[in-house]
């Protein structure tokens, strides 16, 4: 099994951005936890982190056929990017959607997310455990 870790605008800053929001673990735990979790379920993970549009709709081009499954954080860009939500769609890779925080909670622009159609579910407001539920769903496939 092998799954790519993405992370969108942002997310980098874990820790440092509204640690009453997202949390004060920072970026590096972050991707520390999620490897220990891909290795305890047995997950060859890769991580990418992006604050680029076209980086991250390059990455899961890329990802095509190379990958068992996708967990995707995309950041602002879920509200937003029609054109990451079609890469999405192009792919024959099952993607999940994973958010820090609660985005139905939240500010009203941050309820919709354009990205999750393309994806086989989204989990939100569980801080990291949101990507750790994610790998251990495909873990379990």
């Amino acid at each position: 099994m092998k799954v790519l870790v993405m992370n969108g605008p942002n997310i980098n800053m874990v820790g440092i951005r509204e640690p009453d929001v997202y949390g004060k673990k920072d970026f590096n735990m972050l991707l520390t936890e999620i490897k220990k979790q891909a290795d305890s379920l047995n997950i060859e993970v890769e991580m990418f982190q992006s604050n680029s549009e076209g980086a991250i709709i390059d990455c899961i081009q890329n990802a095509h056929n190379k990958f068992d499954g996708i967990v995707i954080n995309p950041g602002a860009y879920t509200h937003y990017s029609y054109a990451i939500s079609d890469a999405i769609k192009a792919i024959s890779v099952p993607v999940i959607e994973v958010h820090l925080s609660n985005i139905h909670a939240r500010e009203q622009f941050r309820r919709t997310s354009v990205t999750a159609e393309g994806c086989i579910g989204q989990i939100s407001g569980m801080g990291f455990d949101s990507y750790m539920l994610a790998l251990k769903y495909f873990a379990s496939k």
